[in-house]
């Protein structure tokens, strides 16, 4: 069996113009994936600019890409896509492996830009707020006419788990 190295809280904030599926607005939710775990957020009633405010957390076991699909809940029919995005964790996880104790609060750790190869909508600050290391992050859907969401990356240690 892997082992575990911690856990990844993303705070889904919220979505920006995302497309719309149905007549009117979509009924958007989100889910994460990550190697076999899913995760996914309530699904927000006839809104394009659906605000969440919810935190989700996937186990850790390797450094992979997390996947988000959202999609548009229809009743009748099949759940619409409404895009999809993947984002590297690798950058968030080498900033905690530093030491920060005596940082001021928001000192910026790493930046991350926005490239071809990314998701990334705006340039992403990886900073020490409040004695943790968090990162700010709006994914630009891909496969689809418009679409942003607006997450924050937060990391916990479990006793007994490897850790990073």
């Amino acid at each position: 069996m892997e082992s575990l190295l911690g856990l990844l809280s993303i705070h889904v904030h919220k979505g920006v113009n995302l497309a719309s599926r149905d007549i009117g607005a979509s009924d958007p939710y989100i889910i994460f994936k990550l190697g076999d775990q899913k995760v996914k957020t309530k699904v927000v009633k006839n809104n394009n600019n659906p605000v969440w405010d919810e935190v989700l957390t996937l186990a850790m076991f390797e450094p992979l890409p997390i996947k988000m699909e959202v999609y548009d809940k229809d009743t009748f029919s099949q759940d619409d896509e409404l895009g999809h995005a993947e984002f590297d964790i690798n950058p968030f996880l080498e900033a905690l492996k530093m030491h920060f104790d005596d940082l001021p609060n928001e000192t910026i750790i790493a930046t991350v830009k926005p490239a071809r190869n990314n998701c990334i909508a705006e340039e992403s600050h990886i900073k020490w707020t409040n004695g943790k290391v968090i990162q700010k992050l709006v994914l630009r859907l891909q496969n689809v006419v418009s679409g942003e969401i607006e997450i924050q990356l937060e990391w916990a240690n479990v006793p007994g788990s490897r850790g990073l």
